[in-house]
């Protein structure tokens, strides 16, 4: 289910943040039945959607538009669906929408383009509005970072001559995906000055951490009401 909530109480802990959030619905039989016990927050600042975002946002339509072959308002409404059934967010307007909004719909449409492998009239890294996501997608579907093109790991923090890479935990190691001719400028400039030239970097891939929704908050005096 997707619903707008009302933050009310926030308590700053060692290990994060706890909330008390109002949701205008009587969902708490829906919590028990399902056994709900995570949930997705977005925070809206309120600011509305940048002229750089729109811009970037138009372009890469565009071009998923040529590769496509549909008309560009067309695509743009599929695109929208598309954002829409994955993150279950309502439906929005390019003109009014927040930035969080935009810059969520930036990272659908990138994913698209690199993972179907579609052309962009400039670089992937330049269209991001997320660097840190747009690198974690070239790492999901193996497509360079620089050129868009089929891809392989490199490891920023290497890993050791000698080492059997199938035993070695690397989960905590940065890493980049590049394609051949990629990998190989960085090996020979050095991952310092390849970073500079590109404007790329390696990233330590997230892990899926799970924490319960459903704990009990304690000293309710604690929070702090906004």
């Amino acid at each position: 289910m997707y619903s707008l909530v009302e933050l009310q109480k926030y308590r700053e802990t060692s290990s994060g943040t706890d909330l008390v959030v109002h949701v205008p619905e009587q969902i708490g039989e829906q919590i028990l039945k399902k056994g709900i016990r995570t949930a997705e927050i977005r925070l809206d600042d309120g600011r509305h959607i940048s002229a750089a975002q729109r811009k970037k946002i138009y372009a890469t339509i565009r071009d998923i538009a040529d590769y496509t072959g549909y008309m560009p308002e067309e695509e743009k409404e599929w695109l929208k669906y598309l954002h829409i059934s994955r993150t279950g967010d309502a439906y929005f307007s390019l003109s009014t929408c927040s930035m969080d909004t935009a810059r969520e719909f930036i990272n659908t449409i990138l994913e698209y383009a690199i993972e179907h492998g579609i052309p962009l009239s400039e670089r992937g890294v330049d269209r991001a509005d997320d660097i840190g996501r747009y690198l974690y997608y070239c790492l999901k579907h193996k497509k360079c970072a620089v050129c868009g093109r089929p891809g392989e790991i490199h490891h920023v923090d290497a890993i050791g001559m000698g080492r059997d890479r199938r035993t070695v935990d690397d989960s905590c190691s940065r890493k980049i995906c590049l394609c051949r001719t990629h990998h190989t400028i960085a090996h020979q400039r050095g991952m310092r000055a390849f970073e500079q030239m590109y404007h790329v970097y390696g990233i330590v891939i997230p892990e899926d951490s799970r924490s319960p929704m459903l704990g009990a908050l304690n000293d309710i005096s604690q929070f702090v009401t906004l």
